[in-house]
């Protein structure tokens, strides 16, 4: 499968992700790697963000004036290198060094300067953190530029996430825009059970952000609860089903550490039509 920027052209966010959960079950089968059920729910998000939402330049990933993303749920990180391949920041023939020694896609967001990442990520509860203190700086330049980031419900077990969550809704960064990946697992179990970490929606709005809850495969949701109104910070809890899009991989809380053999990766292409 072809995943030349060119390739995604004309396509609609449904077949968008159809292609980047293709390439997220080969980068799995090839790399013998973890995490693929965690990648496989939030890519209707960051198939939405990457081609619908955020204002990035490919060809300049740091420009000045871009939009911010960073993924705090960086055990995902297959789903972020497809999503970036496909935008066009690196060749897609660089997915093929997904956790090889020496490569550059490491299994977790890297600090080496990887165009398109913003952050190392992958000790969970750090890129909420971080992500707001990229939205202050924004508001204390006075610049219009968005900061978006992509949590996971377990990751809310972490201290650190809340207190962000309150330094956020203190200083109203009203240009911070998180998405919860709501897909109720985590790697030991479902995660009402490892932390009661339900009621999210009133939980956030406790600490003072304005709330909104979606279906996190919907990519029309996706996009339109993007935009903020208020003068809030903005949770958007997306319901997702953890490995969406392959039928013996949703809500199997075994594909968090397995890896799919040639023909799972070859019953995943058909279901996915590509």
């Amino acid at each position: 499968m072809s995943t030349n920027p060119e390739s995604f052209i004309g396509k609609t966010l449904d077949e968008i992700s159809a292609l980047l959960r293709y390439r997220v079950v080969q980068m799995c089968h090839d790399s013998k790697s973890a995490h693929l059920g965690s990648s496989l729910s939030c890519i209707d998000i960051l198939s939405s963000l990457y081609f619908q939402i955020l204002n990035v330049k490919p060809d300049v990933p740091n420009w000045p004036e871009r939009d911010i993303f960073i993924l705090s749920k960086g055990h995902a990180a297959m789903a972020l290198y497809a999503a970036l391949a496909a935008k066009g920041f690196f060749p897609p023939e660089l997915l093929e060094q997904y956790n090889n020694d020496g490569g550059l896609l490491a299994e977790h967001p890297p600090a080496s300067g990887l165009p398109g990442v913003e952050a190392a990520t992958g000790s969970l509860g750090h890129g909420l953190p971080i992500s707001t203190g990229e939205a202050l700086a924004i508001k204390m330049r006075e610049q219009k530029r968005r900061v978006f980031c992509l949590i996971s419900d377990g990751e809310t077990n972490e201290g650190s996430v809340w207190e962000a969550a309150l330094f956020a809704a203190a200083h109203k960064l009203d240009n911070l825009i998180v998405f919860l990946d709501y897909n109720k697992w985590q790697a030991t179990g479902r995660s009402d059970e490892v932390l009661n970490i339900t009621a999210h929606s009133d939980k956030w709005r406790a600490f003072g952000w304005d709330v909104e809850m979606i279906d996190g495969h919907d990519c029309d949701q996706i996009v339109s609860s993007s935009y903020n109104n208020s003068t809030k910070p903005k949770l958007i809890v997306a319901d997702t089903v953890k490995g969406k899009g392959v039928s013996f991989m949703e809500d199997d809380n075994n594909w968090h550490y397995r890896v799919p053999n040639k023909e799972e990766v070859q019953i995943a292409r058909e279901e996915l039509g590509v």
